[in-house]
Formats: structure tokens, sequence, C-alpha cells
């Protein structure tokens, strides 16, 4: 899997796309962006919400559990030198005329194998490979 984000005519606002789906990232106005775009902190939070709602579907499927709607909230703080994330939480809200207990057992099993949480839990490594000066 390959993501692209680049700057948009010189400013803190930034095109990011894999194939041909596209988004803007930017910075909030109090951090000097324009703010017409998510920040990667709210990516970030996103990522981990977009990842939980997929795999639920996915493994509702697989476990022929029909699912009409799902929500996600996602909460977390940031905070520490350089800021990290740390206390995320989230509230699923889940619309089925399946057994509750089915239900129940479906979100904590996809809690415990959605790729997001999954990896952020295992400490997924995150390294430079390479970097290219431009003047």
């Amino acid at each position: 899997m390959q993501v692209h984000i680049k700057t948009i005519h010189e400013s803190s606002a930034a095109a990011g796309w894999a194939g041909p789906r596209s988004l803007v990232v930017d910075r909030t106005p109090r951090a000097g962006g324009m703010g017409i775009g998510f920040s990667g902190e709210e990516l970030f939070m996103m990522s981990i919400g977009a990842s939980l709602c997929n795999d639920l579907y996915r493994e509702a499927a697989l476990w022929q559990v029909d699912i009409r709607q799902v929500e996600i909230v996602i909460n977390g703080d940031w905070g520490g030198e350089p800021a990290h994330a740390r206390n995320i939480r989230y509230d699923i809200r889940v619309t089925s005329d399946a057994p509750r207990e089915k239900i129940e057992e479906l979100i904590r099993h996809t809690d415990q194998i959605a790729e997001i949480p999954h990896s952020m839990r295992q400490g997924t490594s995150v390294k430079l490979n390479q970097l290219e000066i431009i003047r």
C-alpha cells in the first residue's frame, strides 16, 4: 500500500491521495495553517474509526450477521514533547436485528483484530526511509 502527501502551491495545505481517492490535509489556523483540511491528528483518529468500521462489516459478513449501520466516536488526548496520542478510547453504536449477545461478541472480536488498533497495540515501527533536499 502506498499513499502520497504533497503540499499545495507552497502553502501549509496538502493533497493526500491513494489511488483515485483524495483528501486535503492542513494545520488549524491556531497552529499556523489555513484550516482547510484535516489535521494529522484528526486523520490518525479517523484511521482508527475507519479500520474498526470496515473490519466490523467484513467480520459481520464472515459471521453471517446483518449490520445496517455503524457509528463510532473516537476520543483521545495529545500531549508531551514531542506530542503523542494517549488515552484513546471509542464508543460504538451498531444497528442490527441480530441478537445483542452476538453483536457484542462481534464487536469485541473486531476490537482485537482491526488492523489499525491492532498495529498500534503491537507498537508498529515507523522509519524514515529516504530523504531528498531540493534547492
